[in-house]
């Protein structure tokens, strides 16, 4: 398979792929990865998109791009920009006009505090908010009323850090990060 010009390919994305992915459908949303748009006549494509997730009762169209990029804000307004503008270009014609979905646009990153709130279009959210509304989320309900299914391996892992975390938060304030070797 020919990667598409102008989408840039992040090996270390996988994981937020993944967990992103997992955290949609346990929400009930239709969840696809890699998503190739915009066939080109010589075969390859004009982009690929990491996550799209769609509810359909809701009507909600999530396309997220995961990124654990150390990029500088203008090569991270390059890297997005692409995948964004494809998403616009193409996702309603795949799942609906504007005016029947809503299209809401991520840019998932591990960042520090200095995140703008926004870039090429899309909302940024850092993985650290985001994890906190997953630990939020899965801490409303006790384990054994609803267990995540082990077919979500990382959302069902986040929910025993949440059902254990009067025991993990102790470990977790006295740890500290060693540096790299």
């Amino acid at each position: 398979m020919r990667r598409p010009a102008g989408c840039l390919h992040d090996p270390g994305m996988d994981y937020l792929q993944r967990l992103s992915a997992e955290w949609y459908e346990y929400q009930g949303y239709f969840v696809h990865t890699d998503l190739w748009v915009g066939l080109e006549s010589d075969g390859s494509y004009e982009c690929e998109l990491d996550v799209v997730a769609f509810h359909p009762l809701r009507r909600h169209l999530v396309h997220l791009e995961p990124s654990f990029d150390l990029l500088s804000a203008e090569e991270r307004e390059r890297h997005f920009e692409p995948k964004f503008a494809a998403g616009r270009k193409y996702l309603h014609r795949l799942f609906g006009s504007e005016q029947q979905v809503h299209l809401e646009q991520i840019a998932l990153i591990v960042a520090d505090e200095e995140t703008p709130r926004a870039i090429a279009g899309a909302r940024v959210l850092r993985l650290s908010d985001f994890m906190a509304a997953m630990l939020e989320a899965l801490s409303t309900f006790a384990m054994a009323e609803a267990i995540v299914p082990e077919q979500w391996p990382l959302v069902r892992t986040l929910q025993f850090v949440a059902a254990y975390r009067g025991r993990l938060a102790p470990l977790l304030a006295r740890a500290t990060p060693q540096p790299p070797a």
